[in-house]
């Protein structure tokens, strides 16, 4: 064997070792993700609605007496708190936790905003208040109210939940309501960091 050939011999050795230095690793990786081998877990702390759920048109009233509907839940993320007919102490927690939710989420909290939806008179003291320029608080009477509410209750567990509802008018996921807002902060940076939209 000549100087050249074993020359050119070692070179391709070496670039066959380079190739696979760099390109086993790649195809390990490939063939554990799309193998039942292993896949990195994706968790969320809440409960997801799925297939998310469109919310109906409804008409909802606002506390000065003018009415909206269930558009002005797009457009932005919303954190929805479902009261009933009168609104505890457990109400007023909620929403304080919420506003803290939203306040840890820093450059993204314009993207997030408070619901409280009612079915009866909202007899939540001070709320909104001076602090409370994203809080909506919403009235749902009537049939399509009910309709809607019927709607959160469906896929709630029995416990008072918080609600998210996507900037398209969408019900995607369930948090317990006070069962822990590091969760549910964690959840929301996810979904804002992935979101286009909202």
């Amino acid at each position: 064997m000549t100087d050249a050939a074993a020359r050119r011999r070692s070179s391709r050795r070496n670039f066959l070792l380079l190739a696979a230095l760099f390109l086993l690793p790649f195809a390990a990786a490939i063939w554990l993700y799309y193998s039942s081998a292993w896949r990195p877990a994706i968790t969320a702390h809440g409960e997801l609605i799925d297939p998310p759920r469109l919310l109906p048109e409804a008409v909802l009233s606002l506390p000065d007496g003018t009415v909206t509907s269930t558009r002005a839940m797009h457009g932005v993320w919303s954190l929805l708190y479902l009261a009933g007919n009168s609104c505890a102490e457990s109400c007023t927690k909620s929403l304080a936790e919420l506003a803290k939710v939203r306040l840890a989420l820093d450059k993204d909290a314009t993207r997030v905003q408070r619901i409280l939806l009612h079915s009866g008179e909202c007899c939540v003291p001070g709320f909104p208040g001076p602090g409370d320029a994203d809080l909506l608080v919403l009235g749902a009477t009537g049939a399509d109210g009910a309709a809607l509410i019927a709607l959160f209750l469906r896929t709630a567990s029995g416990v008072a939940s918080v609600y998210v509802v996507d900037p398209l008018g969408n019900l995607m996921m369930r948090h317990p309501a006070g069962g822990g807002a590091q969760g549910l902060l964690k959840d929301l940076e996810r979904l804002l960091r992935l979101s286009g939209i909202g």
